[in-house]
C-alpha cells in the first residue's frame, strides 16, 4: 500500500468533484469547489474520521468494500478504479460483465480487416471475434469451442491437435507463453475464471503443473517471429502484434510477414482463398 500516493490521488478526485455532480446543493457559503471530506465520506457510508485519515496517510488499509464505494461516489472510470486499488495493495475488481463480449471498436476493425489474419481474445485466452484469413491461417475456428476447451492454455495442455499449428521444437516455449498469460490473469483476479483454469489444468496436466511451478511471468511472444505449421502451405514465419483493448481486457492479435518473403506469398494465398468468404460473422 502506498498511503501517500493514495491519499494524493482520492484528494484530487474528490477535489475535482462537484456537490451537484452527486446531487447536494453548493450551498452559500462554500468558498472552495470539489466536495468536502464529509460530504464524500456519508456519500461511500464511511465515517469522516475514517476517510479522513485515509487523506492523512495514515490510519487502517482500506476494505475492497470501502475503495468499491469510494470509486462509486467519485465516478471513477474503470482504469481509475483498477488504479485506486493497486494504490491500496489490493487486486483490481472484476471488469464489467462484458469484458467477454467482443468490444465494438474491434468487432469493427475485423469487419474491414481482410488483407490480413487477426483474431481476438480475452484476457483468459478465449476467442471473442476473428476473421475468415485467422481461420485459413490456425486451421480451424477457435470460436467452435465450448466448456473449459475456449480457453487457449487449457487446449494446449489438453487437446494434442492444438500443437499441431507449431513445430515441435517450439512447444516448450509456446507452454511457457500460455502458463504464463494465464498467471498474470490469475494474478489480476485471483477470485475469477483464471483460477477455475488453472485449477482444472493442475489435476488434469503435470506439465502444466510443472511449468506453473516456475513461476514465470513476463513471457511474451509478441515483437518477434514465430514459426506456424500449415496443413497445405508448410511453414510461416510470422509477427503476432498485438492491439489491446485496456477497458475490456481484449487483445487483437493480427498476423503479418516480412514483406518480400516466402511467408508473405504463402499469406497472400491464405487471404486470395478467403477474401470474398463473407460467411464469418466476427
Amino acid at each position: 500500500m502506498d498511503r501517500a500516493l493514495l491519499a494524493d490521488f482520492l484528494r484530487t478526485r474528490r477535489e475535482a468533484l462537484q456537490p451537484e455532480d452527486v446531487g447536494l446543493p453548493r450551498g452559500p457559503r462554500r468558498r472552495t469547489g470539489g466536495l468536502r471530506r464529509e460530504e464524500l465520506s456519508a456519500l461511500a457510508g464511511m465515517s469522516a474520521d475514517y476517510y479522513g485519515r485515509i487523506e492523512q496517510q495514515r490510519g487502517p488499509i482500506p476494505s475492497e468494500q470501502m475503495l468499491t464505494a469510494l470509486a462509486r461516489v467519485l465516478n471513477l472510470n474503470p482504469s481509475e478504479r483498477d488504479h485506486l486499488f493497486a494504490l491500496a495493495g489490493h487486486p483490481a475488481p472484476g471488469r464489467i460483465a462484458n469484458e467477454n463480449e467482443l468490444s465494438p471498436t474491434f468487432a469493427r476493425v475485423l469487419g474491414r480487416l481482410s488483407d490480413t489474419p487477426a483474431l481476438v481474445l480475452s484476457r483468459y485466452g478465449e476467442a471473442l471475434g476473428r476473421n475468415a484469413a485467422a481461420v485459413a491461417l490456425l486451421g480451424h475456428d477457435y470460436m467452435r469451442y465450448e466448456g473449459l476447451a475456449r480457453y487457449l492454455v487449457y487446449r494446449w495442455y489438453t487437446d494434442p491437435v492444438a500443437r499441431e499449428l507449431f513445430p515441435p521444437e517450439d512447444h516448450p516455449e509456446r507452454g511457457r507463453v500460455f502458463t504464463a498469460e494465464i498467471r498474470a490473469a490469475y494474478t489480476a483476479d485471483p477470485k475469477g475464471q483464471a483460477r477455475e483454469i488453472v485449477e482444472a489444468l493442475l489435476e488434469v496436466s503435470p506439465e502444466f503443473a510443472e511449468t506453473w511451478r516456475r513461476h514465470e511471468v513476463g513471457v511474451t511472444h509478441h515483437h518477434y517471429s514465430k514459426r506456424y505449421c500449415h496443413a497445405e502451405l508448410g511453414e510461416l514465419e510470422l509477427y503476432c502484434q498485438p492491439v489491446v483493448d485496456p477497458e475490456r481486457a481484449q487483445e487483437m492479435l493480427v498476423y503479418t510477414a516480412e514483406p518480400g518473403s516466402p511467408s508473405q506469398a504463402k499469406l497472400d494465398i491464405l487471404v486470395a482463398r478467403t477474401r470474398n468468404d463473407h460467411s464469418l460473422s466476427p
